[in-house]
């Protein structure tokens, strides 16, 4: 199980256990008929939360919809609703949660629950991520709320986990101006790449990812390209003042070197090749 899947269920489970008493006569039959049948609430509950342990999650959910659609004021609709939302997320279904999510914002903003709804909704966005070559707009619906939690609940474990989620996604994107940098670059258009990579320099929040060498070291390239030697000189400073053992930073006193601008730090660690730095060893 994924560990923020993990985690999840962990933070779920304080929510199950503070239901009421559940009595052992739980229905035993498969997933219920669509047709309206008015079973105890207690029997419906029970079932769903028995197929959730199972991993049943499809089940789970139909027993847990039956709960909120036969009754929708008590209660156990309102812990039937958070209980769909993780089962929805356990079966990676994404919009589902995130829809139940909304549906118990809106429909309790004040419950105690409804940092773990705040939570699960960013979560889903988060595990929709994709690669940096394609649309990030997963990953900028994730940030969005997943600063919405640490706004709202600062100091609960869910502003904790947001916090580091954070880190990551800024990191994701961060990946992302520098993969559309690249293109640039090697397509002959060094203005539109420097730009990309200032955007990660001049972010604060990208500039504490591990993208930020790299984007020193293309200026300095791109630079020294354009004939623009003080300036390339002023990014490897900044990269050698700040990253004096990376790789990058090896790369770019090499360069700065051969063009007779050698900086004032040198090296302290091993200067790695590209060759090695993509095949190890």
């Amino acid at each position: 199980m994924p560990a923020s899947k993990f985690r999840a269920g962990l933070i779920l489970a304080t929510v199950a256990v503070s239901a009421l008493t559940i009595s052992a006569c739980a229905g035993r039959g498969d997933r219920p008929r669509l047709a309206y049948e008015e079973r105890p609430v207690e029997a419906l509950y029970n079932t769903g939360y028995q197929r959730m342990q199972r991993g049943r999650w499809a089940d789970a959910i139909d027993y847990f919809q039956e709960v909120e659609r036969q009754h929708p004021y008590s209660e156990w609709s309102r812990r039937s609703i958070l209980m769909q939302i993780y089962a929805h997320y356990q079966n990676s279904n994404y919009i589902e949660a995130i829809a139940a999510s909304d549906r118990f914002i809106q429909l309790f903003p004040g419950n105690p629950s409804a940092p773990y709804a705040y939570y699960m909704k960013a979560l889903c966005n988060f595990e929709q991520i994709t690669d940096v070559g394609r649309d990030q707009g997963y990953a900028l619906q994730a940030l969005g709320g997943l600063r919405d939690v640490q706004r709202r609940y600062p100091g609960t474990p869910y502003a904790i986990d947001a916090t580091v989620k954070i880190d990551m996604v800024n990191d994701q994107l961060a990946g992302k101006e520098m993969e559309i940098g690249r293109y640039y670059q090697r397509a002959g258009q060094p203005l539109a790449a420097m730009n990309r990579y200032k955007a990660v320099i001049d972010n604060e929040a990208y500039q504490r990812t591990s993208h930020t060498p790299e984007a020193l070291y293309r200026l300095v390239e791109i630079n020294l390209t354009l004939g623009l030697k003080e300036e390339a000189m002023r990014n490897g400073a900044v990269l050698g003042f700040n990253y004096p053992g990376n790789p990058w930073y090896a790369e770019a006193y090499a360069l700065l070197t051969e063009e007779g601008a050698q900086p004032d730090v040198a090296p302290t660690g091993e200067r790695e090749s590209w060759l090695r730095r993509i095949i190890p060893g």
